[in-house]
């Protein structure tokens, strides 16, 4: 990241998740939703950053854990956002890096600043300055989990992120029949790339699968039960994988997200066959 000093201390590592937020369609449809299947309570504020001009930030035991908003047509689904020291330098970084600037850098009322983007492949992403009161709820139920980036050029896509933040990369696949890598930041993984195979039709935009805790005694199968119920859909059934039991879900709008029980693992891969979520 080049130099420029945030305005504050950042409580945020650079390049590490510090939200994750929906785009949907219909805002209370959304909220009933997630707020039944993680048990989120809403709050909504004023925002110069979105369409209606409005957020709703949803809590898990009092600390914030993801935003919500409704977005243009076309739009919705989850993005995460990364930590930055200063967004105008970021700024200058994607252009260079062949990404493309959509929205900012703009300051959001005791929120710090956003830049939303997208990367060399085209997939969006969000880099927040955040504020040095900030909270974000992970690693309990009910709150973030994880990433992946699905893109269909691997070698581009881990160019922009890797320069961006200085990620080391580590190939957790095969790098033939399956390319899927994991970027850390010393030791740690911190977001996962998957080059998209031909479960996908090949004109799927690229797009983020943001995954979700799940408590074991309820675990994935429960929580895809819990999902259809609330009239979402099970886009992969549950399947067990070396991080975890996991399905791929979608809300009442088609939004796609993934839930994890991290206590339930396997040696080897599952064999579930994955839809192609924006196969319409």
């Amino acid at each position: 990241m080049p130099s420029g000093a945030p305005s504050s201390p950042s409580p945020v590592a650079t390049g590490l998740p510090c939200w994750i937020e929906l785009g949907c369609q219909d805002e209370a449809a959304a909220q009933r939703f997630y707020g039944s299947l993680f048990g989120w309570e809403y709050t909504t504020k004023r925002d110069p950053a979105t369409p209606e001009r409005r957020y709703s930030i949803a809590t898990s035991d009092g600390v914030q854990a993801s935003g919500l908003y409704r977005a243009r047509q076309g739009m919705h689904g989850w993005v995460p956002h990364l930590a930055v020291p200063h967004t105008a330098s970021a700024a200058e970084w994607v252009t260079y890096l062949g990404g493309r600037v959509t929205l900012g850098p703009l300051p959001i009322p005791h929120r710090g600043a956003i830049l939303h983007v997208l990367d060399a492949c085209g997939a969006p992403v969000v880099f927040w300055e955040v504020p040095p009161n900030w909270e974000f709820a992970t690693g309990r139920p009910g709150t973030f989990s994880g990433a992946d980036l699905n893109t269909h050029d691997g070698a581009v896509t881990d160019h922009f992120y890797c320069k961006l933040f200085t990620y080391a990369s580590h190939q957790i696949g095969d790098g033939d029949s399956m390319d899927y890598v994991e970027w850390m930041v010393g030791h740690e993984p911190v977001l996962y790339r998957y080059v998209m195979g031909p479960e996908y039709r090949r004109d799927t935009p690229p797009h983020w699968l943001v995954y979700f805790d799940i408590e074991p005694a309820r675990g994935a199968d429960g929580a895809a039960a819990d999902a259809r119920s609330l009239g979402g859909a099970v886009v992969v059934d549950p399947y067990d994988t070396p991080y975890g039991r996991m399905a791929i879900l979608a809300d009442p709008d088609g939004s796609v997200f993934a839930v994890i029980d991290h206590s339930r693992v396997t040696e080897n891969w599952g064999t579930a066959e994955v839809d192609d979520p924006y196969d319409d």
